[in-house]
């Protein structure tokens, strides 16, 4: 199930490649010309290079799991109004902040039925009201036992560029990685009514490796 683009584990993330490889240029070079100066160049290149880190992760094989698509802290566990998939939902909310990774990975196993994406503003992405005024971007997943998954790349305050790799009539694993977002933001994950969350308010999770919710066993 994976005729989605991706690509090979790289360590590193490919979206950050330009950005590391210019902030090692700018501090070898300064190195040339002050040792004492260059120590503020290459703190900027190690932040760089842990901003754009990109572990292999692995995650639970249970067929009703779905899977955290992003590194951060639960900000949102509520029922509420789906305005991706039209319908009532499980809402869990991922923060991302500039320490986490910042790959984006399949919740669940299942084709892409829509993306959608919105310009909007820049708020904090731990603000409530950045899941609906940010740019952002959803993503509506149907598995093969037939639920409606949406996950939502939401921008934070700084962050700039959403990238979403997968279109409709895409197929995604879990754990696949299918976008990413620059420099802090926020995943919206909605889930079918009689989901049952695994996580709370404050816990952090990791991208694949923590297990959000369980899908109901009927899709009725």
């Amino acid at each position: 199930m994976m005729n989605t683009p991706h690509y090979p584990h790289p360590i590193i993330a490919r979206e950050g490649w330009p950005f590391l490889a210019g902030s090692i240029l700018i501090a070898v070079l300064v190195s040339f010309w002050s040792l004492g100066w260059s120590i503020f160049f290459w703190v900027i290149a190690a932040f760089v290079l842990q901003f754009f880190r990109d572990p292999a992760r692995s995650g639970s094989t249970e067929p009703l799991a779905v899977l955290s698509p992003a590194d951060g802290r639960i900000v949102v566990v509520e029922q509420t109004l789906d305005p991706y998939g039209e319908r009532q939902a499980l809402k869990i909310s991922v923060f991302m902040n500039v320490f986490n990774v910042h790959s984006n990975r399949s919740p669940v196993d299942g084709e892409v039925l829509k993306t959608q994406y919105f310009s909007g503003k820049f708020f904090n992405a731990a603000l409530d009201k950045a899941s609906l005024e940010n740019e952002r971007n959803a993503m509506v997943v149907r598995t093969p036992a037939g639920h409606l998954v949406t996950a939502v790349q939401v921008a934070g305050l700084v962050a700039k560029r959403i990238l979403c790799y997968t279109k409709a009539g895409n197929t995604l694993a879990r754990g696949q990685r299918y976008g990413f977002i620059r420099f802090g933001s926020r995943v919206d994950v909605y889930l079918p009514l009689g989901s049952r969350a695994r996580v709370a308010i404050g816990d952090k999770v990791s991208a694949t490796s923590t297990v959000l919710a369980d899908l109901p066993a009927s899709t009725s």
